[in-house]
């Protein structure tokens, strides 16, 4: 019979990280331990593994700051190849905290329906592997237990004890080792003493994706989309500068998504831009800046513009850029 497996892709990050001190948390370099040392450096970990094969992959040993569409590429392939394995129970991916929410949403939204009837996890640490009390074995150890638990699937992320969802999670504090939260819902459930406490359903059926973006593997151009802010004293001036320069650019921009205040709101000078933008052919996708909430519309519209419910800027760009790709 053949034994069921853990496979766990590494990519660097804060997880991975080294300083020249234990005492510093912060002045460290991202991506320095391999993932295979990373994994023999977690105590228990044999117990939490249940019997089952523990397999690595080093896909990548970067800051997640600078995560890009290559990596991302590369994760969802390896996924697919990994999942294809039946004796696969669930994927790990060792990620940093910067742009975990985004690589995480990406998957949620590229994996097929198949793909997400097995856990893909996403775990991090706040502290690199030098510190004096590391929380990187920890949340290792989480993610396994939450990993071969029967009711996880889908995409998730867990740090600090909690469970979050993809398409809620993100990251809502700069230095605590409880870095994450998921707005509005809550957790999913918590690790407690190696046992998961489900406070909600891994992926309640309306938050499943409607589709699934299918990704050419050869030379397709990356939609550029890019973000802008909305403040007191904003105007149409990075618009304009954004527009204009992108005519000459050796990759046009496609979108703008709108970190807009409060209810998604624009001021005048930039709304003009913006329909201007809209009016030649760039998609412009407004969300909020606020923490919690997602633009509720009244009415229509300008048109080529739209919202997504719920989702922050940064994830609304991912989608974004998967539709114009599809």
């Amino acid at each position: 019979m053949t034994s069921r497996k853990v496979v766990v892709l590494g990519t660097g990050g804060t997880i991975a990280g080294r300083a020249s001190s234990g005492s510093d948390n912060v002045g460290y370099k991202a991506g320095e331990v391999n993932i295979a040392d990373l994994l023999g450096a977690v105590p228990g970990m044999s117990d939490r593994l249940q019997g089952c094969e523990l397999i690595s992959e080093q896909i990548a040993q970067i800051d997640s700051k600078d995560m890009g569409w290559s990596v991302w590429l590369a994760l969802q392939q390896a996924c697919g190849r990994h999942l294809a394995d039946q004796s696969v129970a669930a994927i790990l991916i060792t990620h940093g905290t910067d742009t975990l929410e985004e690589t995480a949403f990406f998957l949620h939204l590229c994996l097929s329906e198949a793909e997400r009837c097995r856990p893909v996890i996403l775990t991090c640490a706040m502290r690199p592997a030098t510190a004096l009390t590391p929380d990187g074995p920890q949340n290792i150890l989480d993610a396994v237990t939450v990993a071969l638990d029967s009711r996880s699937s889908g995409v998730l992320a867990v740090c600090a004890g909690a469970v979050h969802a993809a398409q809620h999670v993100q990251k809502a504090h700069t230095y605590r080792v409880d870095a994450f939260d998921s707005g509005d819902t809550g957790p999913l459930a918590w690790v407690e003493e190696g046992q998961v406490r489900w406070c909600q359903s891994p992926l309640p059926a309306e938050d499943k994706p409607k589709s699934v973006y299918a990704l050419d593997t050869g030379a397709v151009q990356v939609p550029r989309v890019e973000i802008v802010m909305n403040y007191a004293g904003a105007g149409d001036s990075l618009v304009r500068a954004l527009c204009a320069a992108s005519a000459a650019a050796a990759s046009p921009l496609k979108g703008i998504v709108v970190a807009g205040t409060g209810n998604g709101t624009v001021n005048a000078d930039m709304q003009s831009a913006l329909e201007h933008a809209a009016a030649s052919g760039i998609q412009v996708a407004l969300s909020s800046r606020c923490a919690k909430g997602g633009v509720v519309c009244s009415g229509a519209l300008p048109l080529g513009f739209r919202t997504y419910p719920g989702l922050s800027a940064v994830k609304a760009r991912v989608q974004l850029m998967l539709e114009l790709m599809a």
